[in-house]
């Protein structure tokens, strides 16, 4: 399905019925990443999955930022009638979740932040960037991908599971240049969300894979102590997978935001 917001098209699926949970892709990836959450959730959730601006099927055309992506999500729930969701959101998409507090909080009635971070991109990080979007601009996605997919999986998915490590590999080589080298300017300009994090009120599920190496688990629990004291909060960690626990591990992944869904405070809203 497209949606036809202010200023872009969205590609996006919508099944289920039940609380509303938005599902946002990390980088470079696209909806595809939540396909395992999406069909075994439906019996409890409206599952809402979009493409990214300038990622699967959605157009390709700027302004790009983390800002930005969160107010194309507010538009769609906008678009959709729906008035509030739980975000549900992995890395690139955990930084969007964030956002969309910030900026649209009467949109959220919980958030899951799956294997990102709060803080900003050092200069170091910032300087990776931009090597990574001349890396695209010289050599093309396919570049991109070699670089990155061996911090995407975890070391036990690699070991047991070299088609998901396929899988990944082929999701984010179709996606297209453009958009990519939007993202990575996206990712190296976002704010610092430690003091929104100091913000929330809604329940908050956060969740790391055991072996993530771009973000680990202790800036899973960082986020955690941000939090405030009076914020339902529930801290998971996904045994033998990386990055995409939800590709490495879906049944296990799919458990946990079951259990999280089943909270009176989201699913009587």
């Amino acid at each position: 399905m497209i949606a036809t917001l202010r200023g872009v098209r969205l590609g996006y699926d919508d099944q289920g019925r039940g609380v509303p949970v938005v599902f946002l892709h990390g980088f470079p990836h696209d909806r595809a990443l939540w396909d395992a959450q999406r069909e075994a959730l439906a019996d409890r959730a409206r599952c809402i999955v979009p493409d990214l601006r300038g990622f699967g099927t959605s157009e390709v055309t700027g302004p790009y930022s983390v800002d930005q992506y969160a107010d194309d999500i507010a538009s769609l729930l906008e678009w959709l009638e729906i008035p509030s969701a739980v975000i549900c959101g992995l890395s690139m998409g955990g930084y969007i979740a964030m956002a969309l507090w910030r900026r649209h909080p009467e949109r959220v009635r919980g958030l899951v932040l799956c294997d990102t971070k709060a803080t900003a991109d050092s200069a170091a990080a910032q300087a990776t960037r931009n090597e990574l979007i001349a890396l695209v601009e010289r050599d093309g996605v396919d570049a991109l991908v070699e670089r990155q997919l061996p911090g995407m999986v975890g070391k036990s998915t690699r070991a047991l599971h070299p088609e998901l490590v396929e899988q990944m590999a082929a999701m984010m080589r179709r996606q297209p240049a453009a958009g990519v080298i939007g993202a990575l300017a996206a990712l190296r300009d976002r704010p610092d969300s430690q003091s929104t994090l100091r913000s929330i009120t809604v329940p908050v599920l956060v969740l790391v894979g055991e072996e993530d190496v771009i973000t680990p688990f202790s800036d899973a629990q960082a986020m955690v102590d941000l939090l405030p004291l009076t914020t339902p909060t529930r801290l998971e960690w996904i045994t033998h997978a990386g990055h995409v626990p939800c590709v490495e591990r879906p049944s296990a992944v799919t458990q946990v935001l079951a259990d999280f869904l089943s909270m009176p405070s989201l699913s009587s809203l």
